[in-house]
């Protein structure tokens, strides 16, 4: 599903000869054939990224956080359930391994899923660190900004990258504004 929503994220976004050019320039082994159910690597997305920022004169980062962003109001669209049952942004940061990434498995159960662990909670802000295999914190960052629009609050996030051996890890700072 994340391979689609960015394929149409760049066409929103850029139009629709950007992604024919990503993709080519890409040159990813499915040769950006991707439907909403398939598992592909990570890779692939990375590379899609990277030649989308040369030809955006973006960052990766950038971009990345963007689509995130983006695909927040996808997941609020299309899993309503999921954002209804927390009461506030933080319940549902502080739910995501506990119950969606849960529900998640069920739907895709081969999905390589990101691990959340809540290190501390206050009434205004959140710290909790993000570890993946793979590289996309900055897809997390913008998600907790698209998410943070769904609760109609404003949020400032600090990401904080911690050296790890393999993946990603980082610790999210989020404090209501």
């Amino acid at each position: 599903m994340v391979f689609t929503e960015f394929l149409d994220y760049v066409g929103a976004r850029f139009g629709d000869d950007m992604v024919d050019d990503m993709i080519d320039a890409a040159n990813v082994p499915s040769g950006g054939a991707y439907t909403a159910v398939g598992t592909y690597n990570h890779a692939e997305m990375v590379a899609l990224c990277e030649a989308l920022a040369e030809r955006t004169n973006s960052s990766v980062r950038d971009i990345v956080c963007d689509f995130g962003d983006r695909l927040s109001d996808t997941f609020a669209r299309d899993f309503p359930d999921f954002y209804r049952r927390a009461n506030n942004l933080f319940d549902f940061l502080s739910s995501i391994d506990d119950h969606i990434h849960v529900e998640v498995r069920k739907l895709y159960p081969d999905a390589e899923l990101p691990h959340f662990v809540v290190e501390r909670r206050t009434a205004t802000q959140l710290v909790f660190l993000y570890r993946s295999p793979r590289r996309m914190g900055h897809l997390s960052e913008g998600l907790i900004i698209g998410s943070a629009r769904q609760y109609d609050v404003t949020v400032r996030v600090q990401s904080d990258e911690l050296p790890v051996e393999q993946g990603m890890a980082v610790r999210f700072t989020i404090d209501l504004i």
